[in-house]
């Protein structure tokens, strides 16, 4: 594009025909934009991109995947969808979540399930779970995702590709404010390391009145791609936070990994940070049922029946539960960052199992019980999301025709190490030639 072979139009026209071949299979894109807008002269002019449906887009209807809000179309642009605009993205759609993305798998009674490309019978992972099937589809390089408890995470693990969750305060959630412990973070899914760095770079930064940023990185993370990282001391774990077993076969490839990082030159060790908590899941569940008591919807009836039991418990928690339930997370958090003190990284899985059927969640009728399943699967990412650090999950094995990846928790503000150490993981194992490729190039 930028030598002029191809024009910011052409490129649309081109992911929306990748689009109309495979979202009939796939179903990860829940609203169109194809009316064509000359974008800005920036550093991404004319690169495609699928917006999370959960945040908001001027003109763009926004349904934060619920019945309540199947025909909101909001007037003003997030911060970071403003970002993305002057960066000079070319926005062609929003991308499929679970409703008010509170799972773990992108599945609603609004929009149906999304189907993973490398298995149409398996989840992709969620609340991001369109953009990452989208991406490890072919059908672009790179889609926006949130991340509250995994949620670009898990998708990336599901679907081969990679995604980092930044550190608190590394992305504004400007207009709103992600909850008092500003658990969420946007970014990217891509299928490179680099992409993803990039993207970052446009997404990061202050916004006036924001309760919480992360001090400013020495350079650009772009630039650290590419970088060599040094001799990491890492901690490999499998033993996860919350009370879940972990398949052994995604046991297996966490500690693959290890091995391959010392052949790299790393020093790795097995260590377990001080973080098994028999009760962590219900203490974080104090946090989660507040996502859908306080959206401004008129028709609490239109929910699905676990985020109508959060919303319901949320109503029925007094503050001074909340704040307890608050406080013991960040108590935990204080014991659980010190043990960067001594290590660089923490490797783990990223997920508990291999991505599950659809349907798999909400099997139980009771609403308590598909949100315990959820803890089943994603043991290993919440509780990096209550400490504030960035987490990466990196692709790394292949268990039954399935996608497995590697968690790589680094320090509090600690992108940096993270993107020059899954770069040297994408070059020394490159996964971009393994991906499905559902779409025609």
């Amino acid at each position: 594009m930028r030598d002029g072979q191809v024009s910011p139009r052409e490129l649309a026209e081109q992911a929306i025909a990748r689009i109309e071949a495979t979202n009939p299979t796939l179903n990860f894109l829940v609203t169109e934009a194809y009316d064509f807008h000359e974008p800005a002269d920036g550093p991404f002019r004319g690169v495609p991109m699928l917006v999370k449906d959960l945040t908001e887009t001027a003109g763009i209807r926004t349904t934060f995947s619920s019945r309540a809000y199947a025909d909101y179309v909001p007037e003003n642009d997030a911060g970071t969808v403003r970002r993305m605009r002057d960066a000079g993205f070319t926005i062609v759609g929003k991308s499929n979540t679970p409703e008010f993305g509170i799972t773990c798998v992108t599945e609603s009674e609004l929009n149906g399930a999304c189907r993973n490309p490398w298995d149409t019978s398996r989840t992709p992972g969620g609340s991001s779970g369109g953009a990452a099937a989208a991406v490890a589809a072919g059908v672009l390089p790179l889609a926006h995702g949130s991340d509250g408890g995994g949620s670009i995470r898990i998708p990336a693990s599901c679907c081969g590709v990679f995604g980092l969750k930044p550190s608190r305060g590394r992305v504004s959630p400007a207009p709103y404010i992600s909850g008092s412990l500003e658990m969420s973070q946007q970014a990217g899914i891509s299928v490179s390391v680099r992409d993803a760095a990039a993207f970052l770079d446009v997404l990061a930064g202050y916004e006036p009145g924001d309760a919480h940023w992360a001090p400013p990185p020495e350079r650009p993370f772009l630039e650290e791609v590419g970088n060599a990282p040094g001799r990491l001391r890492i901690a490999l774990t499998v033993e996860p936070p919350m009370p879940y077993e972990v398949e052994p076969a995604v046991a297996a490839v966490a500690r693959e990994a290890g091995d391959f990082l010392a052949e790299l030159g790393h020093d790795v060790v097995e260590a377990t940070p001080p973080w098994r908590d028999e009760s962590l899941l219900w203490t974080f569940a104090h946090i989660w049922q507040l996502t859908p008591a306080l959206y401004p919807y008129l028709d609490p009836d239109l929910l699905m029946p676990i985020n109508r039991a959060l919303y319901d418990r949320a109503h029925e928690t007094s503050s001074v539960a909340y704040t307890k339930a608050a406080s013991a997370l960040l108590m935990l958090a204080r014991r659980v960052v010190a043990f960067w003190d001594d290590v660089d990284v923490v490797l783990t899985p990223t997920l508990a199992k291999l991505p599950v059927p659809i349907g798999w969640i909400f099997e139980p009728d009771d609403p308590w019980k598909q949100f315990e399943r959820g803890g089943w699967m994603t043991p290993f990412t919440p509780l990096v999301n209550v400490t504030g650090q960035p987490a990466a999950s990196v692709p790394f094995g292949n268990v039954d025709g399935l996608p497995v990846g590697i968690q790589l928790i680094g320090p509090p503000a600690g992108e940096a190490v993270l993107f020059r150490l899954a770069a040297q993981i994408e070059r020394a194992r490159p996964w971009a030639d393994r991906l499905p490729r559902f779409a025609a190039d």
